[in-house]
């Protein structure tokens, strides 16, 4: 199933983890982690904040994806599936 995982991290923690090096760390290690096919970054509401697509088979591969990135970033996550046109054509015939 591809997914779309976002997250957003608040001004504080981004600020001390992008000083200190660990934040550029944990996204990349996020990036690999999930063997993301697509990855971009941007703001939203003023915090660092990201999108990524990835394909998981097992779902409870997902807490092993969360946690690392919740504990290094104080993140936000939000994981919903993501439909291509071909998979919304499918579901749609």
């Amino acid at each position: 199933m591809r997914l779309m995982l976002k997250f957003t991290i608040p001004v504080e923690t981004g600020n001390r983890t992008a000083k200190d090096g660990s934040l550029g760390r944990a996204i990349e290690a996020l990036v690999e982690q999930t063997n993301a096919e697509a990855a971009y970054f941007t703001l939203q509401d003023g915090r660092r904040a990201g999108f990524l697509f990835f394909q998981v088979e097992d779902q409870a591969q997902l807490t092993k994806i969360n946690e690392p990135f919740f504990a290094a970033a104080d993140a936000e996550i939000d994981i919903m599936p993501a439909l291509t046109l071909e998979d919304l054509r499918k579901g749609l015939a």
